[in-house]
């Protein structure tokens, strides 16, 4: 039977525009006939996967997302005195084996840019020791002064996989045998009640203009998006494919699953971060782990919290349709751990155990 562990979280933020979208207002969702604000998926987990928390729990086990690997290559074999255009065959060469090349023929951005051409038009996510394996070619390349051999262009590797890797899956087109099917999905984070988006119209004043009827005004104005909610997140974890993807390392799927965990809990997207400082804690969670078919419980939400007790009324919410689901499908005993921070009960430490354990 395979082990879910889900995790469901309260965020609050006051003024934030932590995911914008292509105008540069915050994402919105419609839910129940209401506008809701929305964290994307791919934020939520980009945030968690490039913090400090992340990196400083997993070091050496966390992938690279990039179109450059060729051009890494390739800056290693013309620094070691290859001519350029075999640095540029060479390089383009080795990034082949993670996507399709780019083919650019303007001579002015070619001119510009010589190793435009070693780049990928997709990006490939990479572990560490294909990287290293990447980066050991190109040196012996430089060094030895010869084009790589066909035995030689075979990066990729289900052994020693990254840890974002496994958690969140990766797409190779072009070497579906080296395709890793996600075993963590993240659900869009939306908020519990109605939000009304505002504009915040801002100026910059010049601090070397004088003060003086001809020169008065602002030297910049502008206009940014923002709004407040509190969020519920959904995350939803395949103990058991996680472990697979981890080539059965039990000792680094506790690490990633504690790393995953708390980054959750403590880790914001970082959309305009210098202008509302938004960054929270999660109030409340619940982690649920059993092999009972997962579920999210954003159905709590479906009429908007409104009022001025949102958390109490949310958490009141999701735990009534936690137990009703529970009593209506049997899984009464399903194992939880809870944290209330606004009420001081339950702790990371605590949660973070069961989790992993």
């Amino acid at each position: 039977m395979t082990t879910f562990i889900q995790l469901h979280l309260l965020t609050a933020y006051p003024a934030a525009n932590l995911n914008r979208d292509d105008t540069g207002a915050p994402k919105t969702v419609t839910i129940g006939g209401a506008s809701r604000l929305r964290i994307s998926s791919q934020s939520l987990k980009r945030a968690w996967r490039t913090s400090t928390l992340f990196e400083e729990a997993l070091a050496g086990h966390i992938g690279t997302r990039t179109a450059r690997i060729g051009r890494e290559a390739a800056k290693i074999i013309l620094d070691g005195g290859v001519s350029q255009p075999k640095a540029i065959d060479w390089g383009g060469a080795i990034a082949g084996c993670f996507g399709t090349l780019k083919k650019e023929k303007d001579k002015s951005k070619l001119d510009k840019d010589p190793l435009i051409n070693t780049e990928t038009l997709e990006l490939a996510h990479i572990s560490p020791t294909e990287r290293e394996a990447v980066l050991a070619l190109a040196r012996t390349l430089a060094e030895e002064k010869r084009a790589p051999t066909p035995d030689e262009l075979s990066f990729l590797r289900k052994e020693a996989m990254a840890v974002d890797i496994a958690l969140f899956g990766r797409m190779l087109a072009s070497r579906p045998e080296h395709n890793i099917e996600a075993a963590c999905q993240v659900a869009h984070a939306f908020g519990v009640g109605e939000t009304l988006i505002e504009d915040d119209f801002f100026t910059a004043v010049d601090d070397l203009r004088q003060a003086s009827a001809e020169e008065a005004g602002a030297g910049h104005i502008g206009e940014v998006g923002f709004g407040s909610a509190l969020f519920y997140t959904y995350i939803c974890i395949d103990r058991d494919s996680l472990l697979k993807n981890l080539n059965g390392d039990e000792q680094l799927l506790a690490k990633t699953l504690r790393a995953l965990g708390e980054c959750s809990l403590k880790i914001s997207p970082t959309g305009k971060q210098n202008s509302f400082a938004s960054r929270a804690y999660a109030s409340w969670a619940l982690v649920e782990k059993s092999t009972e078919q997962p579920r999210s419980l954003a159905a709590a939400f479906w009429e908007p919290v409104t009022g001025n007790n949102q958390l109490e009324e949310a958490v009141r919410r999701i735990t009534t349709l936690r137990d009703n689901m529970n009593k209506v499908y049997g899984s009464e005993k399903t194992p939880c751990a809870t944290l209330y921070g606004m009420k001081g009960e339950g702790s990371v430490a605590q949660l973070l155990d069961f989790i992993s354990a």
